[in-house]
Formats: C-alpha cells, sequence, structure tokens
C-alpha cells in the first residue's frame, strides 16, 4: 500500500515536473525566440505587412480594401469613388452571422459554377459599370478592353492587387476626376507595376492601395 502511494506520489511529481518544464520551453521560450527572430529578420512580414501613409498604419499590403462612397439614404451597396483606383469585385465575401455584435466580412469565393446564371449575370453587370465608370471625354474603354480581373472576385474575395490592365484602363478616368494630366497617372501605375515572382511565377501586378496612397501624394502635390 504504501510502495503504490510512493509509486503515484513519484508518478504525478515527474508529470507536474514534465507539465512545468514544457510550459516553460513551449509556452515562454520557444514563442520568444521565434517572435524575436521574425521581428529581427523579418519585421514587416511578422507585422502583418503593414502600410503607413502620413504616418500611420492604413492597411495591409496583403489585403484589399474598397474606395466607396458613404452610403445614401435607403441605400444598400455604396457606389465606388470613383476618383480613386478600384480593386476587384468581393462578390464572394459573406457577413458574420455567428457574432452580430462585429461586423466582420467573411473571406471566400462565390463557388458558382462558370455557367451559373447568377455568375453570368454578375460578370455582365460589373463588366457594363467598367465600361461606362471609366470612360470619360476623349477616351471609350471597350468591352474587349475589360481584362477578367475587372469583372470576378478572387478566391479569398480579398485580393490587394489588379493586373496592369485594369489598372491602365482607369487611368483616364482617375487623371479626369483628379484634374491631373493623363501622362503622370499613366507613370504612376508604371512604376507600381510588379513584375512576377523571380521573374516567372505569377502575373504581373498593380497593388491597389499602395497605388492610391502615391496617387493622394501626386494629388497634393499638385
Amino acid at each position: 500500500m504504501n510502495n503504490s502511494i510512493t509509486n503515484t506520489a513519484r508518478l504525478l511529481g515527474a508529470g507536474l515536473r514534465a507539465l512545468l518544464v514544457l510550459t516553460v520551453v513551449t509556452g515562454v521560450i520557444y514563442p520568444l525566440v521565434v517572435t524575436g527572430i521574425a521581428q529581427g529578420l523579418f519585421n514587416n512580414k511578422a507585422n502583418g505587412s503593414e502600410i503607413k501613409s502620413d504616418g500611420r498604419v492604413v492597411g495591409s499590403s496583403l489585403i484589399g480594401q474598397s474606395y466607396n462612397l458613404p452610403l445614401k439614404k435607403g441605400q444598400e451597396t455604396p457606389d465606388p469613388d470613383l476618383k480613386w483606383f478600384q480593386g476587384r469585385p468581393a462578390n464572394g465575401l459573406g457577413s458574420n452571422s455567428v457574432n452580430t455584435q462585429y461586423k466582420l466580412l467573411l473571406s471566400g469565393a462565390t463557388n458558382l459554377a462558370a455557367d451559373n446564371k447568377v455568375l453570368v449575370q454578375q460578370v455582365k453587370d460589373a463588366q457594363a459599370a467598367v465600361v461606362k465608370d471609366n470612360s470619360v471625354p476623349g477616351y471609350t474603354v471597350k468591352v474587349s478592353q475589360v481584362p477578367a480581373d475587372a469583372v470576378t472576385s478572387s478566391g479569398s474575395g480579398l485580393d490587394p492587387s489588379i493586373s496592369p490592365q485594369y489598372a491602365e484602363i482607369q487611368v483616364h478616368r482617375v487623371a479626369e476626376k483628379n484634374g491631373l494630366p493623363v501622362g503622370q497617372v499613366e507613370k504612376l501605375v508604371k512604376d507600381h507595376t510588379q513584375g512576377r515572382m523571380l521573374g516567372f511565377m505569377g502575373e504581373p501586378r498593380v497593388n491597389v492601395l499602395e497605388l492610391n496612397i502615391a496617387l493622394k501624394e501626386l494629388i497634393k502635390g499638385n
């Protein structure tokens, strides 16, 4: 009986010591080491790839933002603020229906088939809107100029970038809305066009947030 109690106490003691050691190693030391390495070597990525403007964080280079006008009375869907470059549609985003205390958007795609009538109509409506919004006096956007990323959402619905083609057809509209020379806005797009990763992965892209921050600075300078 005494041996049984002694063995049990010894095992409990060993278990508690193991728990304490593992808690310190995996719960304190390891996170501190990893955090230290991340902050020291990959500071920007570790902090969420933050983008700053006027000394404050305005977003992340990994997550797209919307550039819309305030909702009008009785309006459910805001109109785009056409003085800014617009990102991809976000048709796949849902709303948080579990904890309604917070107005959160849920990342996701529509999961609609390519021949789904709803998706086909969404694409047609988006295409017509892109043509209408970006056609200004002296410059008319043709349907054939509208790239796929201008009328379809990404798998996450939060794509931060657009194709150079989509950025280019917005140039004249942005220039006209802000009273800027077209050449300056074209150069802005060119300067913010990123090539393929490692020269062969992915497609050329333009980060919309970074482009609009540069546009804001250009407007201030004029």
